[in-house]
């Protein structure tokens, strides 16, 4: 059953990738990508990891995405598709280096060994939200702590500088 939903999952983060690649209207490719997004957030799931899931789809299918569909309404996009022709050159350059990149992911992929049933219910531990909140109340804490410092900092910084003059 995990393997069915695995390729099913795999099918659809190509399809919707192809399609945000592929399609001529901005507004489709954006949402095409969102789709992209949720598919990889399942193969979060599948990989016993809910809290990169639920953070993927909050940051971004929820927060990135809402800003590109606001520039792409904003801009006005669908109104003149721009139809610029590629020289040979180029197209021959694309396809050199996608065949470039594919033959490399091959080779990583390759070199993979995949973990056995024993260390894949060890890796199980991994991903959960009690093993991370954890790791970052207890190792991390300070540079935890520098980083929400840092932020705060920087809100207080852009509010000064966005404070008009009276």
């Amino acid at each position: 059953m995990q393997q069915i939903l695995f390729y099913i999952l795999a099918l659809l983060a190509i399809a919707f990738s192809i399609a945000t690649i592929t399609s001529r209207n901005a507004m489709y490719s954006v949402l095409s990508l969102v789709a992209t997004f949720f598919a990889l957030a399942g193969f979060y799931l599948m990989l016993n990891a809910e809290f990169v899931a639920f953070v993927h789809i909050i940051v971004y299918a929820g927060a990135i995405m809402v800003l590109f569909l606001f520039v792409v309404m904003m801009l006005n996009l669908n109104q003149s598709p721009v139809n610029i022709p590629r020289p040979l050159l180029a197209r021959l350059a694309a396809v050199v280096a996608g065949g470039i990149f594919g033959l490399t992911l091959v080779a990583a992929l390759s070199q993979t060994i995949l973990p056995t049933s024993a260390e894949s219910t060890a890796l199980a531990e991994v991903g959960s939200v009690r093993t991370l909140g954890k790791m970052l109340f207890n190792e991390f804490l300070l540079p935890f702590e520098l980083t929400s410092v840092l932020f705060i900092a920087t809100m207080v910084g852009v509010v000064v500088l966005t404070k008009k003059e009276e």
